[in-house]
């Protein structure tokens, strides 16, 4: 187990105990070599600190990539336990009821109990997001994480000649 709790001096210190909240946390051990990594890497003094922002980055990070109700596109990346009860059906399972999102899913066997797929999502944030929250939280995924790209598919030109630069037409082919 490992409480986060600040230790400031001063007035300072005053301020933030009287803002903050003791939480504690349980996390596995690989996790925490994880976070001891992170604030080696960055020099901080505890884990609180480093936890903090942490948090902090990624609530930034996830209001930044959702606007409500804005279409996305979106890569959904997970790691899972095949063997895990039914988790396998129970996520194709949830692909199909989710059909109008998922346009494409890479599959990979990491080793005997593990595999990863990377699943590209289109459609409205909100429910992309809903929809991935999801996926990352059923029992037996070990590790999720969903990046949001805008992609306003209505302002979006088909002609991929003018897309892509030429100002030409491509060749016709001749007659014979």
């Amino acid at each position: 187990m490992m409480s986060i709790l600040n230790h400031h001096t001063g007035a300072a210190h005053e301020r933030m105990v009287r803002a903050m909240q003791r939480v504690t946390i349980t996390i596995d051990d690989d996790l925490v070599t994880e976070i001891d990594g992170f604030m080696a890497g960055r020099g901080y003094a505890n884990r609180s600190e480093a936890i903090r922002d942490l948090a902090r980055s990624g609530l930034s990070q996830s209001s930044l990539e959702m606007g409500r109700g804005r279409d996305c596109v979106a890569t959904l990346s997970y790691v899972y336990d095949h063997a895990a009860r039914e988790l396998p059906k129970r996520l194709t399972q949830d692909f199909h009821e989710h059909h109008g999102l998922a346009q494409a899913t890479l599959h990979v066997h990491l080793d005997h109990d593990s595999c990863l797929e990377v699943t590209v999502l289109k459609g409205k944030s909100a429910e992309v997001k809903a929809f991935a929250d999801h996926v990352i939280a059923e029992r037996g995924v070990r590790h999720g994480h969903i990046t949001y790209m805008p992609a306003d598919v209505s302002a979006h030109d088909h002609d991929h000649h003018r897309d892509h630069g030429q100002s030409h037409p491509p060749a016709r082919r001749k007659k014979r």
